[in-house]
């Protein structure tokens, strides 16, 4: 087994480090580069940022963030939120980030997104897949959980290794924030799927939620935000956990 990466997911709003319910009811939780600073001295194995506002607003992508959070990270940065073109992949990695995540862009032109990895490689390119159930049928929304869209879960999650892009983020908008576990039955059916490395998101509320999905699924990484916000634990204190459960993660 692969060593499993645990990564604290940070989102902000206004400049301002948020957390939400289902993608809603979004309150200020700290300061982003606190909270960056905090991670580097836990050494996290990485670290997603998240501009939940920039595609819904038409904001111009911060590039003095992502420079002043990848100058003080020395762990891999996934940066996201209002990337539409290939300047803007550009322009996020010349500043700093090792990555890119990518959500409405991806489901609104997916040839953009296999232009991307040709030119920057798959392994730069994360695309965000949010979704909701709605019994048998699985959603996929687009904008920060606003929009919903017409795809067809497993074509698109199919087209998506197809194009070549490298690692895919699974979040669960039932599931997020609700700190109750992770939707293991849908991230089970993607590991079927597909074979390229799954991250998931969504409902991590303690150490038994995480040690439950790695036993039940086969994801690359877990990466969640209200368990570190809202509690005391940390990414080092759910590795410590997992290592004495045997699973292999990185100390």
């Amino acid at each position: 087994m692969l060593r499993k990466r645990i990564i604290p997911t940070l989102l902000f709003k206004d400049n301002k480090l948020v957390k939400g319910i289902n993608f809603n009811s979004w309150r200020t939780v700290g300061s982003i580069m606190q909270s960056v600073r905090i991670y580097k001295l836990r050494k996290v194995d990485e670290l997603i940022l998240l501009d939940i506002s920039a595609t819904n607003l038409g904001k111009r992508i911060d590039l003095d963030l992502i420079n002043e959070v990848a100058n003080e990270c020395f762990m891999p940065l996934t940066f996201g939120g209002g990337i539409k073109t290939i300047e803007d992949i550009s322009c996020i990695l010349k500043s700093g980030a090792d990555k890119v995540c990518i959500n409405t862009a991806s489901i609104n032109n997916l040839r953009f997104i296999e232009e991307a990895c040709k030119i920057f490689g798959s392994q730069a390119i994360i695309i965000s897949v949010d979704y909701k159930r709605k019994g048998k049928i699985i959603e996929i929304w687009s904008n920060s959980g606003q929009v919903k869209s017409n795809l067809v879960f497993e074509d698109y999650l199919k087209e998506l290794e197809s194009i070549g892009v490298g690692e895919i983020i699974l979040t669960s908008i039932d599931k997020d924030g609700t700190m109750d576990g992770y939707d293991i039955e849908t991230i089970t059916k993607v590991n079927k799927l597909l074979n390229i490395p799954i991250i998931a998101s969504g409902g991590a509320g303690n150490f038994e939620n995480m040690l439950d999905l790695i036993k039940s699924t086969n994801v690359s990484a877990l990466a969640a935000a209200s368990i570190y916000h809202f509690t005391k634990k940390t990414p080092l204190d759910v590795k410590k956990y997992l290592k004495e459960k045997k699973i292999p993660v990185r100390l």
